[in-house]
């Protein structure tokens, strides 16, 4: 992962001063991923939970498999009938039942479970994905660093005389961004809200310390490729 120049770093990591209520969102910004998939008819086939929840190697990473008997079933992802209510290719973050729906069309929805922080209920309206990011940089804020003295070491410095940042975690299985993260822009703005993928399955249909809305990594990994850039985003 190369280093940030201070032009770039400011214009995509904002957060950074954003203080906790973003602290596991805080991230450099990302390129453009994969096209979406088509969706809507026919509806999608999933294989079985323990196909759909194995282990993947991923880009020279390999994930653990989800024990997925440990999560509750309507965590897991599945095809529901809408509830939404919005248009085709529409996603929707519903905080009050921890889940996130991919609406398809004709009625139906794939819907995940989510795992929520203080920044998953921090921001509620309308957006659209801005930026996509497989195996995101993640840039903890001064203030959860101050916090948790075991983050020292991913503190982020600027070397003036080079331009650029220096510290944070790079990519990896215990990153808390996971494998992908799709950023949220609202009028061309970043919102500093993220859906992400998270190592940590054991925190999907919770709420807990910090971080906006994250994804089992399996699960991450399916959306990510359903969704194109500009995919309209509402947070309720």
């Amino acid at each position: 992962m190369k280093d940030l120049s201070r032009r770039n770093f400011l214009a995509t990591s904002a957060a950074l001063t954003a203080g906790f209520a973003v602290s596991a969102c805080t991230t450099a910004d990302g390129s453009s991923g994969r096209a979406g998939l088509t969706f809507g008819n026919p509806l999608p086939e999933f294989p079985p939970y323990a196909t759909m929840y194995a282990a993947v190697s991923d880009s020279g990473y390999n994930i653990p498999a989800v024990p997925y008997t440990k999560v509750p079933e309507r965590f897991l992802r599945q095809i529901v009938r809408d509830p939404t209510g919005e248009p085709k290719g529409t996603l929707v973050v519903d905080t009050g039942s921890h889940f996130l729906y991919l609406v398809l069309g004709n009625g139906y929805a794939i819907r995940y479970g989510v795992g929520l922080g203080r920044a998953g209920f921090e921001w509620s309206g309308r957006a659209e994905i801005g930026a996509k990011r497989e195996w995101p940089k993640w840039f903890p804020p001064d203030e959860m660093v101050d916090r948790e003295p075991k983050l020292e070491k991913y503190r982020v410095s600027y070397d003036k005389q080079n331009d650029v940042y220096n510290g944070g975690m790079e990519p990896g299985i215990t990153n808390p961004l996971g494998a992908r993260a799709l950023y949220l822009y609202q009028d061309g703005k970043d919102t500093l809200y993220r859906l992400h993928g998270s190592p940590e399955w054991n925190s999907i249909g919770k709420s807990v310390s910090s971080g906006c809305v994250r994804l089992m990594n399996q699960d991450i990994l399916d959306l990510y490729d359903r969704v194109p850039m500009k995919t309209p985003v509402l947070v309720r």
